[in-house]
């Protein structure tokens, strides 16, 4: 039986980690018949983010679309790195939801200060220059 979309996007409002990972495990069991392998998930992935970047560069970027070139949906294709993202921790047997909190920890006790001290950050020019080297690499 298919779902009203609304309906669908009311059960999905305040998502959690978990609640995704459940979603996707989910949904593979009952429409996907089962996970693709490891590696053919990471190739998907890899696929996803070219498709995000593709979008990204057109739009924030110097590259232009090309004549008759439809731009993309941004949200839909970090969407699917979202998805794929998933199904590769479900498949590992890892909790997003304690990896990410693991993962913010180790970023704010490593960079508690070195952000606020980045002179590019702050938009100081010479802080740029200064960290390409005098060849401008």
């Amino acid at each position: 039986m298919v779902q009203d979309s609304s309906l669908v996007s009311e059960q999905l409002a305040g998502l959690t980690l978990q609640q995704a990972q459940d979603e996707v495990d989910q949904w593979i069991k009952t429409i996907g018949v089962r996970y693709f392998d490891e590696m053919t998930n990471l190739a998907q992935l890899v696929e996803e983010v070219g498709e995000v970047a593709r979008i990204l560069s057109r739009t924030c970027g110097e590259q232009s679309y090309k004549k008759g070139q439809a731009p993309g949906d941004l949200a839909d294709e970090l969407a699917d790195v979202l998805f794929v993202t998933v199904c590769l921790a479900n498949q590992s047997g890892i909790n997003l939801t304690d990896a990410f909190h693991r993962n913010l920890k180790k970023k704010t006790g490593r960079d508690a200060v070195r952000h606020l001290e980045n002179p590019k950050l702050r938009g100081e020019e010479d802080g740029a220059e200064q960290s390409r080297g005098k060849d401008g690499h």
